[in-house]
Parts: C-alpha cells; structure tokens; sequence
C-alpha cells in the first residue's frame, strides 16, 4: 500500500486494524476542515459548506470507529499511528482551488471516496485475519455507499458554467 508506511497488512490486528481506520478518518475529516477554510477565506461559500458536510460525516464515521474499538480494546494502546499513513481517503491538497464551485469541492470528495475503496480492495488482497478482513469488506462497501452520496449531491447540482474559475485568479507579480 503507497498511501502507509510501516504497516503489515497480512499480520494486521483487529485492534490496529481498527485503529487505522479512524487514523483514516481523522485525516480525512481534517483535510476537509482545512479545505472549508480555505474556500471561506477565498469566499466561496457553496464550496465550503459541502466540506464542512464532509468532514461532519467523516467525523461521525470516525466516532463510531473510536466507540467499536474501546468497546473492543478499552484502553490498549495503539500500535499504528497517522505517521503510518498519508492520504488514504483525504483528497489530495492539491485538489483545493480559488474561486473552487460546489461541483469541483464534489468531484474532488468523489475522488477521495474512490481512492478509498480502492485503498481497502488492495489490503483485502493481503489481509489474513477473519476479523480484520470483515471491517476491511465493510469498510470498503461504506467507501460505496459514500460515492453514492457524493454522486447524489452531483446529480442534484445545474451543469457547470463554462468560465474557468483559474482565468480570475491573480498571477503572482513582482514588486
């Protein structure tokens, strides 16, 4: 897996397991923060909202992960942590834009639900433990059904205008 470090997927634990999934989930749900703000900053409001929506889900997600995990492991402590990984299910930070529409902020959430999914099928291709593999499949149906969800909010939205967004953004100049 090019998105972790440090981690045997085919001696993964349930407990390291679990907890790389809600490492997964925090960094998701912080990049769609950092990418809300950033679209506030550069006030585009439509863009923002639906990152701030992401990272509502992804935060829910990641709680339901943390509760299933101390009510598995209570307090053991972990043995990955979020320097094992990099991206798994975060958009890239170069998926950020000025001026970024409501369309660009969901096809950039689109790309991460898939970079998920796609995540997930190539450590099942690894795992050998029953448990891991179950919350590994689940997992990956939950990346589905989160593309259903982003394609939802895509399919709702009026086609694009045919401006380029990057055509008003200032170039850099010397002083």
């Amino acid at each position: 897996m090019s998105t972790t470090r440090g981690i045997d997927f085919s001696r993964l634990s349930l407990r390291d397991a679990l907890d790389l999934a809600v490492l997964i989930e925090e960094e998701a749900r912080d990049r769609y923060v950092e990418f809300a703000e950033q679209m506030e900053v550069h006030h585009t409001p439509e863009a923002a909202r639906f990152f701030r929506f992401m990272s509502g889900n992804e935060e829910k997600h990641r709680a339901e992960l943390a509760t299933r995990r101390r009510e598995l492991f209570a307090d053991e402590p972990r043995s990955v942590s979020a320097a094992m990984l990099f991206d798994v299910e975060a958009p890239e930070y170069d998926e950020a834009r000025v001026f970024m529409s409501a369309r660009q902020a969901l096809d950039a959430a689109m790309r991460s639900e898939r970079k998920a999914h796609a995540f997930f099928v190539g450590a099942l291709t690894v795992v050998a433990d029953a448990e891991v593999r179950a919350l590994f499949e689940e997992l990956r149906e939950e990346e589905v059904d989160h593309q259903r969800l982003v394609q939802l909010e895509l399919d709702r939205l009026p086609p694009e205008s045919d401006f380029d967004p990057d055509d008003f953004a200032d170039e850099p100049v010397a002083h």
